[in-house]
């Protein structure tokens, strides 16, 4: 049996004070697919006031601390984030891999910090245009998930994987859906040879530049078990058509 089709997004370095009525409109909206689990990931400085306002709706972090505390000026600790409020974070974007120079072994130790603590967790994996234009796609990411998985065991419902090829976040470009098949087979398999029965239910999700007209193509590649989306989680009306297009691909599987 397919997994259920999780849809996050992740705000990134965007929203304010004001922007809680958006995460209430997309919360309600959420409402009418309850055969879809849908998360939003937003700054730490609003996770607590969007857990109060939208009770029983998956409010997540984008990033988490290995530590539990100490002396990290301007981190966020998975018990920080858990008394904020949230159910969930991501760890390892590529964003964070790139900017802060984030290694495996770091997105490891947050990962297993953040699943100590009870948050589920998205991890995220993806190769640069330049990896998969030498034809090292494969391998690159492959190796990045085996560095970068958390070394206590872990359960289906903890942790989900997002594939992203760097290339495609925020660019409009999308991989060919053969090209996705690919990835997310390879990622399955190597879930499966690392995790067992866990890593055979576990979720993996695409992300990279996915909207309300590609999602429902997306959503039908095998192995595709939902998405994590960047800007057009911002607002319920670019958002929901993709959660639609999850609901509707669950409906006919």
């Amino acid at each position: 049996m397919a997994p259920r089709k999780l849809v996050a997004g992740n705000w990134k370095m965007h929203g304010l004070s004001g922007d809680i009525a958006e995460i209430e409109r997309i919360a309600a909206a959420s409402r009418a697919y309850p055969q879809v689990d849908v998360a939003l990931c937003i700054p730490a400085t609003l996770i607590e006031r969007a857990a109060r306002a939208v009770p029983g709706f998956a409010v997540g972090g984008e990033d988490v601390h290995a530590a539990e505390k100490g002396a990290h000026t301007g981190c966020t600790s998975a018990p920080m984030l858990v008394d904020a409020g949230a159910r969930l974070t991501i760890v390892g974007h590529s964003e964070r891999r790139d900017a802060q120079r984030e290694s495996d072994f770091e997105v490891s130790a947050k990962a297993d910090a953040a699943l100590g603590c009870g948050l589920a967790v998205i991890l995220c994996v993806g190769e640069i245009l330049e990896v998969r234009e030498q034809g090292a796609a494969l391998d690159t990411v492959l190796a990045q998930l085996d560095g970068s998985l958390p070394p206590q065991p872990v359960g289906a419902a903890e942790l989900a994987v997002a594939y992203e090829p760097v290339w495609a976040i925020g660019t409009g470009k999308v991989p060919a859906c053969d090209e996705i098949a690919e990835m997310h087979a390879a990622i399955r398999a190597r879930l499966v040879e690392r995790l067992g029965d866990s890593g055979e239910r576990m979720r993996i999700l695409y992300g990279g530049s996915v909207n309300g007209s590609n999602a429902a193509e997306i959503f039908t590649v095998p192995n595709v078990d939902g998405a994590l989306v960047g800007g057009a989680s911002l607002t319920a009306s670019a958002f929901m058509p993709i959660v639609a297009a999850a609901a509707e691909t669950a409906r006919r599987a």
